[in-house]
């Protein structure tokens, strides 16, 4: 990265008030493993997680990349985004913000719209401003404000920070497989080529170990 890119990203977070962690250049392998492994929400399908934040620049870079990988992919793998919060006010807002457009059925819509507003219009997207913002793009207002505050909302930006603590997530935008390949990358092409080298891995590894039917 050059210095001047490297400026302009931190530049970019700081107007949001946080500095994020810069992806990890990793070179080598195409994932490492995590200590222990996670228990997955899908049995019976490859799971795949990004983690990822409304605030960070470069999962706004990633979004398009990665919305064009799952719109192609078959139906035995499951992806699940997980929204970050590291500690930080703004971007605990933003892991918010991704459960209450959820729960408002407003994702698919506003969801590319929103990383827009932050990181091409610089728009502050905090409390009212957040709620006028989803009514002027066509999203139900109402019944986001009303998830934005609520107890179920909250407990699950708790279950994502525990999460992001169980993965060791301390970048991002950060895929891992099946809960324990953390895929490695040094650009985001690189990203999405390795995971799917993991995730054909994962499938192969089933595939041989799947009973044998008689002829």
């Amino acid at each position: 990265m050059s210095f001047r890119r490297l400026v302009t990203v931190l530049a970019a977070s700081l107007a949001f008030g946080a500095i994020m962690p810069v992806a990890a250049q990793q070179q080598g392998s195409a994932y490492s493993l995590l200590p222990t492994a996670q228990p997955t929400e899908t049995p019976g399908k490859i799971e795949v997680i990004e983690f990822f934040s409304y605030a960070c620049p470069h999962c706004a870079e990633f979004y398009p990349l990665i919305s064009a990988w799952v719109a192609q992919q078959p139906k035995d793998v499951a992806f699940r985004r997980v929204p970050v919060g590291f500690d930080r006010p703004q971007w605990i807002n933003m892991q918010r913000a991704y459960y209450a457009l959820q729960a408002s059925g407003d994702l698919t819509r506003l969801d590319g719209k929103l990383f827009g507003a932050i990181h091409q219009q610089g728009l502050q997207m905090e409390g009212p401003a957040l709620t006028e913002w989803v009514r002027k793009n066509g999203g139900d207002a109402d019944k986001f404000a009303s998830a934005y505050i609520s107890f179920g909302i909250n407990s699950l930006t708790v279950q994502a920070d525990k999460m992001a603590q169980d993965y060791g997530v301390d970048s991002i935008p950060k895929m891992v497989v099946e809960g324990k390949y953390v895929i490695q990358g040094d650009s985001f092409s690189e990203l999405i080529a390795n995971t799917d080298k993991v995730v054909a891995k994962v499938r192969a590894e089933r595939a041989a170990a799947a009973p044998k039917r008689k002829k």
